[in-house]
């Protein structure tokens, strides 16, 4: 398996996707592309004592690098020769399995949709990414690739949310939940209520195992494997969760500062400590897996460092051998609503045709 890496992508590189790439080749025995500033990338390997590239790496030169401040609708186009442009475009063409990235969200998001395009018949792919729970993880998607959405758009993000807990997290039968702010059917918008009825349908067709309304609450304490939303509730709930993990860990640290003997406590459940660090970690992860597109992609946090960007590529190798791009494909016509139920405006640019 050939894995593509956006070598110039996020606030670390070339240092942190070159490194960890190469961990990653090491350890899960793939193949790596790293696409990017030839000289950047040979004085990385330099800097570790490399002075030939190690098996099974090789570099697709490229000059230019999209920027976080460049307009993330056109620079890929702007920047035909970016590792961004190059790299989606090797994968498009059948040279890499899968493609991995840290750079702009906006930008991979994009380009992917454009130039390597979504599955046929998919509205609107998603950013899904594993959030942790009281029961181990969850699916969230979407989570700020679409924050306008319509019913269908969340039906279809059921179906692949579905899908990729099942084949990546070995999840049998996951529970889907449409996140709301009650379980009660008359609960929230219309977006909402009119999604519900869909997910009720499929739930009762077997499609999928849909479990009704759940709130945020509950989600977090694992009652659902697969929490659907749109983008925007979806990066609120997200970023909720993620400035909770940082203020209990800051607490915590104050509270066993405080005095000798919260300090001894420190030490007794240091493998605890170390272990909730772990749970919130975005690095165990890797990055985010943008459902949808035809071809496997993942972006990375745009801070990671090279053993984020190592578990980027392994959950790219998952992403890719899993098989769901293949369930979505086959699965596609119980996923679409019928044409006089479809409203307007679900055909702009780049929806596929």
């Amino acid at each position: 398996m050939k894995i593509i890496v956006d070598a110039m992508g996020g606030d670390n590189a070339p240092q942190a996707p070159v490194r960890g790439a190469l961990a990653a080749a090491k350890e899960y025995g793939v193949e790596v592309v790293l696409v990017g500033r030839g000289e950047g990338i040979l004085s990385v390997l330099e800097q570790d004592g490399l002075h030939n590239l190690p098996a099974g790496v090789e570099i697709a030169h490229a000059d230019q690098v999209v920027e976080m401040c460049d307009n993330p609708a056109t620079a890929f186009r702007e920047k035909k020769n970016s590792s961004l442009t190059i790299g989606l475009t090797m994968l498009k063409n059948g040279e890499g399995d899968a493609f991995v990235s840290a750079g702009s969200t906006g930008a991979l998001l994009s380009a992917a949709t454009l130039l390597v395009k979504r599955v046929k018949g998919i509205r609107r792919a998603a950013l899904a990414p594993v959030v942790p729970t009281g029961k181990g993880g969850a699916i969230l998607i979407d989570c700020g690739a679409n924050a306008e959405c319509t019913p269908e758009y969340l039906l279809q993000f059921a179906f692949m949310g579905s899908y990729y807990a099942e084949r990546v997290l070995g999840c049998p039968e996951p529970r889907v939940g449409l996140l709301n702010i009650g379980a009660e059917e008359s609960k929230g918008t219309d977006l909402q209520r009119e999604t519900l009825v869909l997910l009720k349908k499929a739930g009762e067709e077997g499609r999928i195992n849909f479990v009704g309304n759940v709130e945020a609450r509950e989600a977090v304490e694992g009652a659902v494997d697969v929490i659907v939303c749109d983008g925007y509730s979806g990066n609120i709930f997200l970023k909720t969760m993620e400035g909770t993990g940082l203020f209990m860990a800051r607490e915590l640290k104050k509270m066993f500062k405080k005095n000798l003997l919260t300090k001894l406590a420190a030490v007794l459940v240091s493998g605890g400590l170390r272990e909730f660090k772990k749970l919130m970690s975005s690095s165990e992860v890797g990055g985010t897996a943008l459902i949808g597109i035809s071809r496997p992609v993942i972006k990375a946090h745009g801070s990671s460092d090279d053993y984020a960007m190592k578990n980027a590529v392994r959950q790219a190798v998952q992403f890719a051998s899993s098989g769901i791009i293949e369930d979505i494909t086959e699965n596609i016509d119980h996923m679409r609503l019928p044409t006089g139920l479809q409203k307007a405006g679900r055909g702009e640019t780049g929806d596929e045709k």
